[in-house]
């Protein structure tokens, strides 16, 4: 079975219509119509099979970083607690990445590929909270030795 457009003149008995019909090169000068783009690609989305591992990580990650600090684990705690803090982020990036691909953008920002320049403010409360999370974070742990 060949893919291509259907020929239902051919279909249809006793009808020959000669302006319907295709050249070998397309489509007759007399016979144009305006063509239509249709997006063959599916609405770009991300789905389970691809959340999965991000969310696995980030919660091994997070338990990682959460046991130690909770319960004394003697001198190897710091190290479990910081390389969980690692995995999570790793996973928080892998996320973003995932995210970024799809077409999501953090809120306050601007769309990817829109012209927009981003506010300040945004990217300086961004920068703030997170360094606010990691000097947290380090400083806990340090605080296991």
């Amino acid at each position: 079975m060949e893919a291509g457009p259907r020929d239902t003149d051919r279909d249809v008995p006793g009808t020959h219509h000669e302006a319907g019909r295709l050249s070998p090169d397309g489509p007759d000068e007399h016979d144009v119509t305006p063509e239509v783009e249709v997006e063959l690609r599916p609405a770009r989305r991300l789905r389970i099979w691809q959340l999965a591992p991000i969310v696995m990580l980030a919660a091994l990650g997070s338990l990682m970083f959460a046991f130690p600090l909770a319960f004394e684990f003697g001198d190897g705690g710091a190290i479990v607690a910081m390389l969980g803090l690692l995995i999570s982020c790793c996973a928080a990036g892998w996320g973003m990445m995932a995210a970024r691909r799809v077409g999501h953008t953090w809120p306050g920002l601007p769309a990817r590929g829109s012209g927009e320049r981003p506010d300040w403010r945004v990217l300086a409360l961004y920068v703030i909270v997170g360094t606010g999370l990691v000097a947290l974070a380090v400083w806990r742990v340090a605080r296991l030795r």
